[in-house]
């Protein structure tokens, strides 16, 4: 889920390394657009807190292209675009699936279950190599297989946006007062 294509998992362990060796962790890339102009968007958060901001994106962007540049990986040309993944953000690794547990997530399957690829509902977890997913006027939790999703992402909710606030407060608490500089 990281990747979507061949090209996109090379580009994920050629970059991998690079990014976790600068503290953080890739949450998604995606090589997008035709021959002529390409798109390089490499999703990723700070290895220690999940956080990412402007910084840290240009940061990264930098990390990146020294490696980038002289393996040249891409053919043509292309603009890298390093971002977070924001507070509906993919959901990509299994941890993600345990971190967002309670939260209301969309997730699209590679097969059709009970007649559809679709599902909207609550997240209940990781279970092994499967996600449990309560879905609305169902009594029983949805078991999906990881491998079947081909998609998963978190929905824009206010319980969504008020653990965002909450992290946010917590981490301006944590920073020290840059008024205090005498």
């Amino acid at each position: 889920m990281r990747g979507k294509t061949a090209e996109d998992l090379k580009l994920i362990e050629l970059l991998d390394p690079v990014a976790e060796a600068g503290g953080y962790e890739i949450v998604r890339l995606r090589l997008m657009g035709g021959a002529e102009r390409r798109r390089l968007q490499v999703m990723a958060e700070r290895a220690v807190d999940g956080d990412m901001n402007v910084e840290d994106c240009a940061r990264l962007s930098r990390l990146l292209s020294e490696v980038l540049d002289p393996a040249d990986p891409i053919s043509g040309e292309y603009v890298l675009e390093v971002s977070s993944p924001g507070v509906d953000r993919p959901l990509t690794r299994p941890k993600d699936f345990e971190t967002f547990e309670g939260h209301e997530i969309r997730i699209e399957l590679d097969r059709l279950a009970e007649g559809r690829k679709r599902f909207k509902g609550i997240l209940s977890g990781l279970e092994g190599d499967q996600i449990g997913i309560d879905l609305e006027g169902e009594v029983e939790t949805a078991m999906v297989p990881l491998a079947w999703i081909v998609e998963a992402k978190l929905v824009l909710s206010d319980a969504l946006m008020k653990r965002g606030a909450e992290i946010r407060a917590a981490r301006l608490a944590a920073e020290p007062e840059s008024n205090d500089i005498p």
